[in-house]
């Protein structure tokens, strides 16, 4: 049983840092991180170059938790995507590269990554 749980995580890190070698974040064009557990969803973009966060949205920030019952579904990742792309839109950020950090692009992710397209984010 620990072995099976074992194989997956290392399948799951291979995945992530196949994805991050490819995925770097500058200045003109910074990465948005996307992570997803059972509950909520957490998503933030980021300029790699100087090492900091520009915005970040999740399900467990005030402004977003209480239009919410549950942060673990499509609405709860739509309703971050929107919130996260109009800060990155206010802080003067247009482009964007997804980093969906080894999670496949289906769902929950795919939810988020459409309504911030939506909303004026480019990627």
């Amino acid at each position: 049983m620990a072995n099976r749980i074992l194989v997956k995580r290392r399948r799951f890190e291979r995945r992530k840092l196949s994805v991050r070698k490819n995925v770097y974040g500058t200045k003109e064009r910074p990465r948005l991180s996307v992570y997803r557990s059972v509950q909520h969803i957490y998503a933030q973009i980021i300029d790699d170059s100087e090492g900091r966060t520009i915005c970040a949205s999740s399900t467990i920030a005030k402004d977003v938790k209480g239009k919410l019952k549950y942060g673990g579904n499509k609405d709860a990742a739509k309703l971050v995507g929107e919130d996260l792309a109009a800060k990155a839109l206010a802080a003067g950020v247009e482009q964007v590269v997804f980093d969906r950090n080894g999670f496949k692009y289906h769902g929950r992710l795919q939810a988020l990554a459409d309504a911030a397209r939506e909303k004026g984010l480019k990627f």
